[in-house]
C-alpha cells in the first residue's frame, strides 16, 4: 500500500467502510478523507459508488428469495424495493 497516495488510501477505506456497513469506519474516514485533500463532492461520489456496489449482493439475495417463493416480484408484492432500482441492467453489468 505504500504506492498509494493518502487520497487513494482514503478512497479505498471509504469503499471498504461502506461495503462492511461500518458506521465507526465512516465516521473516521470521512474526516480523514477531507484531511487527505478530498473534497466533499469527491467523498460523496466515492460513497455513492461504494453504495451501488454493496447493494448488488443484497439485490441478488432478494431476487433469489423471490424466485424460491415462485414469484418474480419483490418480497412485498409487485413493487420493487428501492435497492433493486438498478435491476434492469444486464446481468453482466456492474453497479455503476
Amino acid at each position: 500500500m505504500n504506492d498509494l497516495t493518502p487520497r487513494e488510501k482514503e478512497l479505498v477505506a471509504l469503499g471498504a467502510a461502506m461495503g462492511s456497513n461500518c458506521v465507526p469506519c465512516i465516521e473516521y474516514h470521512v474526516p480523514a478523507a477531507r484531511k487527505a485533500g478530498l473534497s466533499d463532492a469527491q467523498i460523496r461520489a466515492a460513497i455513492d459508488t461504494a453504495d451501488r456496489v454493496r447493494q448488488v449482493p443484497a439485490r441478488k439475495v432478494l431476487e433469489t428469495a423471490a424466485a424460491l417463493l415462485g414469484d418474480g416480484a419483490g418480497i412485498d408484492g409487485d413493487a420493487e424495493p428501492a435497492s433493486c432500482a438498478a435491476a434492469s441492467k444486464p446481468a453482466s453489468a456492474c453497479c455503476g
